[in-house]
């Protein structure tokens, strides 16, 4: 974006329990030499794969692990104070060079297909977030709230989007794998996406 002079930012995302690996530091340090507009996206769901952080990081405040890098922590489970903060986040890397965005969220499975996610949390802790934290149900009721739509237009809505995603998932199953060929396609891409 720099080299091009293109007023736009890279994100880069990796999760709480990458947030200790020494190459974030080695990252943080070249963007800020170079001044390069791009944000740090730190997910933390509060477990780096079945370690709660605070068995595994000493400072948890990872918003604040740039050191010379300035950050920002954000409810991750509230979308419009996401949205918010990737703005100001956005407009603050064109400007003055890198940030870091800690996003605060939750996930209800596990790590991956093989955790079942609840050997180390409860049940009970899970549902407790699907219940009060949940931001798309929480969204919606903003959205009812304020007279934007009607749940009978929002679950519209939430049908069209799953049967979408399912055609997705579906037609991507059956591609046939690619040749090895196309690793080295398109490996700078330039996304469009507005904030």
């Amino acid at each position: 974006m720099k080299y091009e002079k293109k007023p736009n930012v890279s994100i880069s995302i990796y999760g709480d329990g990458g947030a200790n690996q020494g190459q974030i530091f080695e990252a943080f340090n070249m963007a800020k030499l170079w001044n390069l507009p791009c944000i740090y996206h730190c997910d933390n769901n509060g477990y780096g794969y079945s370690t709660k952080a605070e068995r595994s990081t000493a400072m948890t405040d990872l918003y604040k692990r740039g050191d010379f890098i300035p950050g920002i922590r954000v409810d991750g489970m509230d979308i419009l104070a996401v949205r918010e903060a990737f703005i100001f986040a956005k407009n603050y890397a064109l400007e003055h060079g890198p940030i870091l965005v800690e996003t605060m969220s939750y996930r209800y499975s596990g790590h991956n297909a093989k955790d079942e996610g609840t050997s180390y949390r409860s049940k009970d802790e899970i549902n407790l977030f699907q219940q009060r934290k949940d931001p798309i149900k929480n969204f919606m009721n903003r959205i009812v709230n304020k007279n934007l739509a009607d749940e009978e237009e929002l679950k519209l809505i939430h049908r069209a989007i799953k049967e979408e995603v399912q055609l997705t998932v579906k037609k991507v199953k059956g591609k046939n794998e690619l040749p090895l060929t196309h690793l080295y396609e398109d490996v700078y891409k330039t996304l469009n996406y507005h904030l």
